[in-house]
């Protein structure tokens, strides 16, 4: 549950700030290109997708682990970062638009800076803040992202333990073990609390403005 979660927030958020970082900064048509893409991510059916993907090339999927993953992890973090960038893209953008504006980034284009300069340089140490204290929230997400579709049998599969797949078998034991039950469910609401807990705190660090 904790690779799945962690290795697509850090997909989701990698993409998300790219895209959102060149759509706010370029604008014109490339801010419609993403825009419009954003829009479309939005609007799909994330559930029919991994149902359909597990039920294709699912079954191959999972049994990429690269040495180290759980099987099924790959498929859950393609899943969630193709259909969980369009979030932190959007954010990222208004972001860039309002920096974009700033006189620290005129000055670097008199200068001579690069627009790739400009970005990596002047405009992403900006953005550190906003996508730490993201990061952390969308990882809470993605943990019951990642049970909610074991539970439905799309996720990570028996062998392999993930809380999502233990909470699915449970049931069947409930009248002779039912702390199967008690034990994965404590777990995920206890590392969501806490991701969620450490998010507002670092935005309260990030900023603290919005503790007043």
């Amino acid at each position: 549950s904790l690779q799945v979660a962690v290795f697509a927030t850090f997909g989701a958020v990698t993409l998300g700030v790219l895209l959102g970082a060149i759509a706010g900064y370029y604008r014109g048509w490339v801010d419609t290109v993403v825009s419009r893409l954003t829009e479309i991510t939005m609007a799909f059916p994330v559930l029919l997708f991994a149902i359909a993907l597990a039920s294709t090339v699912g079954s191959r999927l999972d049994n990429v682990t690269f040495g180290f993953l759980g099987k099924g992890v790959v498929t859950l973090v393609l899943v969630f970062t193709a259909f969980g960038w369009f979030y932190p893209a959007r954010i990222m953008r208004a972001k860039v638009l309002s920096l974009r504006e700033k006189e620290f980034v005129e000055a670097a284009l008199m200068t001579g800076a690069s627009n790739w300069r400009v970005i990596r340089s002047h405009l992403l140490p900006h953005l550190v803040a906003p996508i730490i204290v993201y990061s952390t929230l969308i990882v809470a997400a993605y943990i019951l992202g990642e049970a909610a579709l074991s539970f439905l049998g799309v996720g990570i599969k028996l062998p392999t333990p993930s809380w999502g797949n233990l909470l699915s078998d449970a049931p069947n034991f409930y009248t002779t073990q039912p702390w199967l039950m008690l034990w994965p469910g404590l777990a995920v609401i206890l590392t969501t609390l806490a991701f969620n807990l450490l998010g507002d705190g670092l935005r309260d660090a990030f900023d603290p403005r919005s503790t007043h």
